[in-house]
């Protein structure tokens, strides 16, 4: 999923310009004839039908790695069969420590000598659909599969939906490519695969077919909605032939829609984008200072194993994904006292964990800490005598999407989520308040989602899933034309009329005795009357520091142009040396950039 990224280790990252990236498959076209291709590439309906298909493989999907996590969670903790990890009454401390520790000991061991093999080709759906088009390596997510079922499998506290979007997707991705799909229709399959992951990991089609469209594709279309709809009812509809599906939060009871709730669900949702905001903050810090204080780095996800399994030994609860201890948010056997102990013990052990190098992710997580958050809320209403009391359950809830709509950055996936735990209407319009209040909130006051949140710590200017690439692709290389003068910076007014008479071209590039670039100038103030002709043509030169490389893409030569209130610009090799290559218009990169994005639209609607 979106929060995939890891932290704390020398992990490779993705290269969105790589060749392993954008290179095609080697048996494209020899699993399906020619004929299928074409109907998958010509006809929507033929989209549809791959759709269903990747929705199935992705219920199998999550529901083997579900199984699996369980089984491991059984085996290496000593659970009773069916018991979760995160409902556990107790754990012996001995094997709680041990066993988070092992886990960071493997993860540790797979980063220094398998990941190596990966470098420049691990990719999550988030940036695959915003730079790649929508490639993905099926190699890379396996990887990133494997290390988060082994974060998660030996207890530490991140979620499975990283391994669970990233295996779907990828496979949707390659089977795209298999059948010749167009750029926009892989980015929509890729978006199939994540809507099925999450479906079948929640058991609700419309927060997995929405959770799709808000955060992998980047905007909703009547024709994306069949593929992704398709995709997220099969994939549910598989996982429930193998999982007993029950609500995982109880039903609200009680006044839920009394007219004072609206109160607070406003002051939940502030509550819930404070805590949004801190815990992504929080992991960015413990990333810091495992990298600042502990050395060498393969120590880090075993210190921070040892830690988390401290933790898991004074709450369970704090282990693993969360994903079963939802429930206590409506139970009436803890106070809110305890179930603020376990809030603050799993916010630092999900810290901890992704600081240190787990893999994984804060959907589940976010869901936990949001219902605790909101039951012990509800609970100290009722101390305070001078309001009226909220309802515990439906607090709960609020508080479960309001939290998860801060990491996530989905609010109409949250809604939906609760409305398909709930199947209670009235709890999921307050839960819609208070998701659309904890996004405006979060993208005000933070900006960024968790997956956004780590593009930006690593350097990437990327905010969603929104398609760049083709603008990254468009760059200053392809747009520039190589047909520019230059002229020595010491040659003098007079030479230049002769050597560069009027209509030839309209700017001269000038250049140092070495041969860089040292300004520019315009062929009409090089003739025009007042110039002494004995005086250096240096003397008219002007963008003297503002120039162009070839791996600029065109936004950033777009932005140079409006900041120097320049007509044209020339093209040096690079920083260093700064020989002159060629120039560009921004006439031309604008009507270059005006092409492309009428292409995108076109495309996007016409599909």
């Amino acid at each position: 999923m979106n929060e995939s990224k890891p932290a704390g280790l020398d992990i490779p990252v993705a290269d969105p310009h790589s060749a392993a990236a954008a290179a095609p498959t080697r048996v494209f076209g020899r699993l399906f004839p020619m004929w299928a291709r074409a109907f998958v590439r010509r006809r929507e309906s033929g989209l549809v039908v791959v759709a269903l298909f990747i929705g199935a493989v992705s219920g199998l999907f999550v529901t083997g790695m579900s199984l699996a996590s369980q089984f491991m969670h059984e085996w290496l903790f000593g659970l009773p069969h069916g018991l979760r990890l995160s409902l556990a009454p107790s754990l012996e401390a001995w094997r709680a420590i041990a066993v988070v520790t092992a886990g960071g000991i493997i993860l540790a061991l797979l980063a220094r000598y398998t990941a190596p093999r990966f470098r420049g080709r691990v990719h999550d759906a988030i940036e695959a659909n915003a730079l790649l088009g929508g490639r993905m390596s099926i190699g890379g997510s396996l990887f990133i599969t494997a290390q988060t079922m082994v974060s998660n499998g030996f207890g530490g506290s991140v979620g499975l939906e990283a391994a669970y979007t990233q295996v779907c997707s990828a496979f949707a991705s390659r089977l795209g490519r298999e059948f010749g799909a167009r750029r926009n229709d892989m980015r929509l399959l890729v978006a199939c695969g994540a809507a099925g992951a999450i479906a079948a990991a929640f058991n609700a089609p419309l927060a997995g077919a929405f959770y799709a469209f808000e955060t992998i594709l980047g905007a909703y279309s009547v024709a994306s909605l069949a593929p992704i709809a398709a995709s997220a009812v099969v994939s549910t509809l598989v996982a429930r032939l193998f999982v007993d599906h029950s609500l995982l939060a109880s039903p609200p009871g009680g006044d839920s829609l009394a007219p004072t709730a609206f109160a607070h669900i406003v002051v939940v949702a502030l509550i819930c984008s404070g805590l949004a905001i801190a815990l992504m903050s929080a992991v960015a810090s413990a990333e810091r200072v495992f990298n600042s204080l502990v050395r060498p780095g393969w120590l880090r996800p075993a210190i921070g194993g040892a830690v988390v399994g401290a933790i898991g030994v004074a709450a369970p609860a704090a282990l693993g994904s969360g994903h079963g201890a939802i429930l206590l948010a409506t139970s009436s056997e803890f106070s809110a006292m305890a179930l603020l102990a376990i809030v603050v013990l799993k916010f630092t052990a999900s810290s901890v964990s992704l600081g240190s190098g787990f893999r994984g992710g804060l959907f589940f997580a976010s869901l936990m800490i949001g219902a605790f958050v909101g039951r012990c809320y509800a609970d100290g209403t009722e101390i305070v005598s001078f309001t009226a009391r909220a309802e515990p359950a439906a607090m709960a809830v609020v508080g479960m999407t309001a939290l998860g709509t801060g990491i996530v950055g989905a609010p109409m996936s949250m809604t939906f989520l609760a409305l398909e735990m709930t199947g209670d209407f009235g709890v999921t319009l307050y839960a819609f308040i208070a998701s659309l209040i904890v996004s405006v909130v979060v993208r005000g006051v933070f900006g960024y989602s968790f997956a956004t949140w780590r593009f930006h710590l690593r350097g990437e200017t990327i905010r969603g899933p929104h398609d760049v690439g083709w603008m990254r692709d468009l760059s200053v290389a392809r747009l520039m034309r190589k047909d520019v003068r230059t002229l020595p910076q010491d040659t003098t007014i007079g030479q230049a009329r002769i050597r560069v008479p009027l209509g030839v071209t309209k700017e001269v590039m000038l250049t140092d005795e070495d041969g860089g670039y040292c300004g520019s100038v315009l062929v009409g103030d090089i003739h025009a009357a007042e110039a002494d002709p004995t005086e250096p043509i240096a003397k008219l030169a002007h963008q003297q520091q503002a120039y162009l490389t070839p791996r600029a893409t065109v936004k950033d030569a777009l932005d140079m142009f409006a900041a120097e209130e320049a007509d044209v610009l020339a093209v040096v090799t690079d920083e260093t040396n700064r020989r002159v290559i060629g120039r560009l218009s921004e006439a031309h990169a604008l009507r270059r950039y005006g092409e492309e994005l009428e292409k995108r639209n076109r495309a996007f609607v016409e599909r």
